[in-house]
């Protein structure tokens, strides 16, 4: 990060009262999981999330010599929390309306200095190495934050929930992989109708393999609109899409039970965003949330 980024008084030295310029972001995922920009941290013994984010951020500040904003995407609550976090290791949480809109300028200092196609790279390491369930939480971190900045209809937030549901896919649970590959598909019929054929294709993969007959019809019949609306529009489809659309229409004409169930796979959990359809809300922020508030001097981390 360059210095031009910190708040300075006229002796040139960090301004403690500034607003910062550079948001943090950390996530909390439902089974205690968390990640600070990007970073899936080893949470050793019995710490809290808690005390982890506030002592990543802490160190932060302290080599910024200045204060640190953060947001937290807490999963395991359904909370959004706004922090303040200063270099003596305390911290308050603020509601809402006293920060800081992102706004372009921000927000394009904030990615500059944590590069979301940097996280992608991360991601797609961690699944090489055959290590799903942590490439899964960075995945729905980065999506949740996108979502949170720059809204559920942003091209980097619809591809980082692309790339969450094939991370559900690979894992076995093809419910959430179907759920979020709709939301893609069903944001991409109503923006560019040009590129949202691969995005049904991969939602019709996804639902194929579910066995929940409710799930089956419900989520079919909103597969077979689709297809239906691309042909009404005249949108070209490749012969395995248009095989796709017919396989859709059959299985629901002979039921839901017609396909023989694939094999079990393991149910894993992950996170929902804060404004897609059929994402979980989160609660907003509110002053003093005592797990994320802390005096001086109880950061665990080096204080040097």
């Amino acid at each position: 990060m360059t210095s031009s980024l910190t708040p300075r008084n006229e002796g040139n030295l960090p301004a403690l009262s500034a607003p910062p310029l550079i948001r943090l972001d950390a996530y909390v995922a439902e089974d205690g999981s968390t990640v600070v920009n990007g970073h899936l941290l080893e949470m050793g013994g019995t710490r809290p999330p808690n005390e982890a984010i506030l002592d990543a951020i802490a160190m932060f500040a302290r080599t910024l010599g200045a204060p640190v904003a953060a947001t937290v995407i807490d999963r395991s609550v359904l909370q959004v929390a706004r922090l303040r976090v200063y270099p003596d290791g305390s911290s308050r949480t603020i509601a809402d309306e006293e920060d800081l809109p992102p706004g372009r300028e921000r927000t394009a200092a904030e990615e500059e200095a944590f590069p979301p196609l940097a996280r992608v790279e991360r991601i797609i390491q961690h699944a090489q190495r055959g290590e799903l369930h942590a490439a899964s939480v960075l995945a729905s971190a980065l999506r949740e934050h996108l979502t949170l900045r720059r809204g559920a209809e942003d091209e980097l937030s619809l591809e980082a929930r692309a790339i969450e549901a094939y991370l559900a896919y690979q894992r076995g649970d093809y419910m959430l992989s179907t759920v979020l590959a709709l939301t893609v598909a069903r944001i991409r019929c109503r923006t560019d109708l040009n590129r949202a054929a691969p995005e049904v294709a991969r939602a019709t993969a996804a639902w194929q393999r579910l066995t929940d007959d409710g799930q089956v019809a419900t989520r079919g019949q909103e597969l077979l609109h689709m297809w239906e609306h691309l042909a009404t529009e005249g949108i070209p489809l490749e012969p395995s899409h248009q095989a796709m659309a017919r396989a859709v229409r059959s299985r629901l004409e002979r039921g839901p039970r017609s396909l023989p169930a694939p094999a079990p796979a393991p149910a894993v959990t992950a996170g929902q965003g804060p404004l897609a359809p059929e994402d979980t809300p989160l609660s907003p922020t509110r002053r003093g949330i005592r797990r994320f508030t802390r005096r001086p001097g109880r950061s665990a981390g080096p204080q040097s």
